[in-house]
């Protein structure tokens, strides 16, 4: 019996992971799977009619073993992989996609759901209990259910080779990020503030390099970019960091990325779509893919113009140098941070010591304290590694949920960051707690101090960890976060907006020796920056939101880094701007379906966090207790209970225009 069979005494339920072994994952699958098929079967071989209560209760109650099991080693798998576990992923992989695969094509089970669908007006159903069994009527349709023979056949090996491919995707970058490192001498150090040579010489001792490397790694890479005065090492490092996954090894996605695209086309065309796109956006607020790219060329001319203007400025200060060459993609932020210290006087080197990930994590609780009333309690592990903390969350008394937090950098760890729950949030069959994870890729140090972009970043997740925890539905099919995926991000890009409000970093950016909140000069010169650089990082996203919509609104194609290359083209893209995810390395469109032809979602719920946030600014209280209570009431409480339309405009009373986005990133004056 491994350690998933047998009931946790574990604080809150925690997994224990100190007991936890990687043999222990492969019979948990095995068992897990094999209770759920018979669940599944026994549901759809009732003799008994369907009901409510004998499908859908029973549907969401049949997986809590495999729930259990992959909670945990999906979450490691990201944060903390070792050879076991990339094993099993690569193993698990058309394992469980074999498993849908099997609950979507039992024509028995989704006659009984149609059942129920088609009598739902008698059926005395709750609003929730509606909205659920349309969802899981729909998530059945769009998975297959309703076709036969060999197109059902084709499209359980389609769903199954993409699974393979993607962890393949995912595992290959792993590898390149992990693998590369770049040596520095002494002399390479020179310009480099403190805290850059503290991180270079911190990674090359994890990497056992013999002194100071630079990595792929996103928290130290950029900085190396925006101080090292040595061009011929910025050069070397930016193009590894676009290498990534194309450098024509044996982790080479160029290949993988074509494969995926031709199999997601295939898909659609099996369910009726004319493209990847049209079937993908269909349960989305975009709801098309016109839709989509109406809002991305409107973004893309000012940006654009902007970013044009900028590279003029920028050009000019390396003509200064005595560089007579054009502006390159690694020179752009070693200048912009040059031009931020002439224009706005603000240092990032003289910021950082004022931004302690400690003092920041305390912005973010006070934040969600006079928010919402949660407090945070540290607690003690075993967690998952050694550098993972803990807090339980709870209010009046109450608790809420358990949030750890995985903030720094190391081989082991995928790039980026992200929020996901090891247990989420239901009452159904007993009242359910959530467990939340926030995972970050930030530099180490003593202390951990962090840019403003990091301290964004940390505020982001936040937000995505407090649609966890603030859930509060029966049916966890739409707890937390499960919600349109152009919606999902509406309560992270939200809560960065309280990271500007300038009572909480007058009372929360205090240096980390001294205690001394940060100068009043230097806190209005960082807002009055707030802006800068906009034309360049929206340039960025959005061209990379474009070539994911292009990769799946038509005809996959054959090569799709010709087709990156005449989408960029066509859209006039500056010279020294690279896509923010070049093809090889967009994990996010490429390693599953979350956001593939869905990248553009951060930018759509942009639209509505501008909007949002607007609603505190208008009360005259960035804390107003009424307009907390509504956003939690029909955002972060309500999951996916109500379309997300519906749900903004219960608490906003209209839905908003793109304005409210290019004013809130400087751009609006070029409309």
């Amino acid at each position: 019996m491994t350690i998933f069979a047998q009931d946790w005494t574990t604080p809150f339920g925690l997994p224990p992971f100190d007991q936890i072994r990687d043999e222990d994952f492969a019979p948990a699958f095995d068992a897990a799977l094999a209770e759920a098929r018979a669940n599944i079967a026994a549901i759809a071989g009732s003799a008994e009619d369907p009901t409510f209560a004998n499908v859908i209760d029973a549907l969401e109650l049949a997986e809590g073993a495999l729930d259990r099991v992959a909670g945990v080693f999906y979450n490691l798998s990201g944060a903390d992989s070792n050879d076991a576990r990339e094993a099993l992923m690569r193993d698990l992989a058309p394992k469980m996609s074999a498993f849908s695969s099997e609950v979507s094509n039992n024509k028995a089970l989704f006659a009984r759901i149609e059942t129920l669908w088609q009598g739902r007006e008698g059926l005395g159903l709750t609003p929730e209990q509606l909205r659920v069994l349309t969802l899981y009527r729909q998530m059945f349709v769009r998975s297959g259910a309703q076709l036969e023979g060999e197109a059902a056949e084709r499209l359980t090996a389609v769903k199954s080779r993409l699974a393979v491919l993607g962890t393949q995707f995912s595992q290959n970058l792993l590898a390149d990020e992990r693998d590369w490192f770049m040596t520095l001498d002494e002399a390479d150090l020179e310009g480099l503030p403190e805290f850059v040579v503290t991180s270079a010489r911190s990674a090359g001792t994890e990497r056992d390099a013999g002194g100071p490397v630079v990595t792929l790694n996103r928290s130290l890479i950029v900085p190396f970019l925006q101080f090292s005065p040595h061009r011929a090492l910025r050069q070397r490092a930016y193009e590894a960091w676009g290498a990534r996954g194309a450098n024509g090894n044996a982790h080479d996605n160029r290949v993988i990325a074509a494969e995926i695209l031709a199999l997601r086309q295939e898909r659609a065309q099996l369910l009726g779509y004319a493209s990847f796109a049209d079937y993908k956006l269909e349960p989305e607020m975009a709801k098309t893919p016109a839709a989509v790219r109406d809002l991305l060329m409107r973004v893309w001319q000012p940006a654009r113009a902007k970013a044009e203007e900028d590279a003029a400025v920028l050009e000019a200060m390396l003509h200064a140098d005595g560089i007579a060459g054009p502006l390159e993609p690694w020179d752009w932020r070693y200048y912009s941070e040059k031009r931020r210290r002439a224009e706005h006087d603000l240092d990032e080197a003289a910021l950082k010591p004022y931004l302690s990930l400690d003092a920041m994590l305390a912005a973010q609780f006070d934040c969600a304290n006079r928010l919402f009333g949660l407090e945070f309690r540290e607690i003690e592990g075993p967690f998952y590694h050694p550098e993972v903390r803990g807090w339980e969350v709870t209010r009046n008394g109450a608790h809420v949920a358990v949030f750890l937090g995985d903030y720094f950098a190391r081989g082991s760890k995928r790039s980026g960051a992200w929020c996901s729950a090891m247990r989420s949030q239901r009452k159904l069959g007993g009242a359910v707690r959530p467990i939340v994870v926030n995972v970050c890729n930030f530099a180490k140090g003593d202390p951990a101090l962090l840019s403003y972009d990091d301290a964004r970043t940390l505020f982001h997740e936040f937000g995505h960890a407090l649609h966890q925890m603030l859930s509060d539905v029966t049916y966890g099919f739409i707890s937390g976060t499960s919600v349109a995926r152009d919606f999902v991000e509406l309560p992270s890009q939200l809560y960065e907006h309280w990271l500007e409000v300038p009572a909480v970093l007058e009372q929360h950016a205090r240096h980390w020796q001294t205690g001394e909140p940060m100068p009043a000069e230097m806190l209005k010169r960082l807002l009055a920056a707030s802006t800068y650089d906009q034309g360049f990082s929206t340039v960025e996203f959005v061209a990379s939101a474009l070539v994911d919509l292009a990769f799946h609104e038509g005809p996959a194609p054959a090569d799709p880094m010709q087709k990156q290359a005449e989408v960029l083209e066509g859209l006039g893209m500056p010279r020294a701007i690279r896509m923010r995810h070049a093809t090889p390395h967009f994990a996010h469109i490429f390693t599953g379906d979350g956001y593939s032809s869905g990248y553009y979602s951060y930018m759509w719920s942009e639209v509505m966090d501008a909007d949002a946030f607007a609603a505190f600014e208008e009360t005259g209280d960035a804390f107003d207790p009424a307009t907390a209570a509504r956003l939690e009431k029909f955002i972060l409480s309500a999951g996916g209970s109500e379309a997300a339309e519906d749900l903004y405009l219960q608490f906003r009373g209209k839905m908003p225009g793109v304005e409210a986005l290019l004013k809130g990133r400087g751009l609006l004056e070029e409309v």
